[in-house]
C-alpha cells in the first residue's frame, strides 16, 4: 500500500558526476538538440507517453529562450547491439548536443517474444562500450546512459542478480568513458519503492501483464528526475565557465 504522500520526503535523482558542457553551449546558442535512443521506455509503450515526449516542455521552463529539439530514436524491444547499428543514421547524423541512451533492460529480461532474440549480457556490455567510443569520436555531444527500471519483471529470483550486475556494469562503462553520465533510474525507482513506499501496482503500467513497463505516474516522476539532473549538469557547466573566466 502506498504511504500517505504528506508523510514522505520526495526522492530526488542521484546528481550527475560530470557536467554537461556541450548541451550548455547548445542552450546558450539557443537551439539545443537532444537525441534519445533506446527501447520501449524511449519509443513509448501502449498509451503511456514516454520520457522524450515529456522532457522538452520541462526543460523549456528554465531555458525559455532556447528552441529545444528532441529526436526520439527509440524502437521497442531493441537492445544496445541493434541500437548501435543505427547510430550513424539515427544519432550521429543529427549532430546532437546531448544523447540519452537507455540500455540494459532487455538483455536482463530476455523475453522469448522479442524478435530477434535479445543479446547476451556480454554482447550488450560490449555494444555499450563500442557505442560510447563511437559517440566520443564522432560527435561533440554529452552522453547520458539511462539504466534499468526497477520493476518486478527484472526483480525475480532468477533475474535480480543479473539486473544488479547490469546496473553496476553500466556505471563502470560510464566511469571509464570521457564525458558520460548515468541517469540512475534503477536506484531512483528503488527509492520510490523503499523510501516513499510507492507500490509496484502504482509504478507498473496496469495493462502490462509482464510487469515490465512503467506506469504513467512513474514515467512522469522519472522524467522530472531526469530533468532535474540535466538542469543541475547545465548549471555546473555554466559555473565552471564563469569560474574560469
Amino acid at each position: 500500500m502506498d504511504n500517505d504522500p504528506s508523510q514522505t520526503i520526495p526522492i530526488g535523482p542521484v546528481p550527475f558526476e560530470r557536467d554537461l558542457p556541450h548541451f550548455a553551449r547548445g542552450i546558450t546558442r539557443g537551439r539545443p538538440k537532444i537525441v534519445a535512443i533506446g527501447s520501449s521506455t524511449t519509443a513509448g509503450e501502449g498509451s503511456i507517453k514516454p520520457y522524450p515526449d515529456r522532457l522538452p516542455s520541462l526543460l523549456q521552463i528554465p531555458y525559455p529562450n532556447a528552441k529545444i529539439t528532441m529526436i526520439n530514436a527509440g524502437i521497442g524491444g531493441q537492445e544496445a547491439p541493434l541500437e548501435l547499428e543505427r547510430f550513424n543514421t539515427d544519432v550521429i547524423a543529427e549532430q546532437p548536443d546531448l544523447v540519452i541512451w537507455q540500455v540494459g533492460t532487455n538483455a536482463v529480461w530476455q523475453s522469448s517474444d522479442l524478435k530477434p532474440p535479445p543479446p547476451t549480457f556480454d554482447e550488450t556490455i560490449n555494444a555499450i562500450h563500442d557505442g560510447l567510443v563511437k559517440l566520443r569520436n564522432e560527435t561533440r555531444a554529452d552522453v547520458i546512459l539511462m539504466d534499468l527500471q526497477y520493476v518486478p519483471a527484472v526483480l525475480t529470483p532468477a533475474k535480480k542478480g543479473k539486473a544488479i550486475a547490469m546496473v553496476k556494469a553500466i556505471s563502470k562503462l560510464a566511469a571509464d568513458a570521457e564525458g558520460v553520465n548515468v541517469f540512475r533510474r534503477f536506484t531512483f525507482m528503488e527509492a520510490l519503492y523503499e523510501v516513499e513506499g510507492i507500490s509496484f501496482d502504482r509504478m507498473v503500467d496496469p495493462g502490462d501483464e509482464t510487469r515490465l513497463h512503467q506506469s504513467d505516474w512513474v514515467t512522469d516522476r522519472v522524467t522530472k528526475a531526469l530533468n532535474a539532473a540535466i538542469v543541475d549538469g547545465v548549471d555546473k557547466a555554466w559555473s565552471s565557465v564563469a569560474n574560469a573566466s
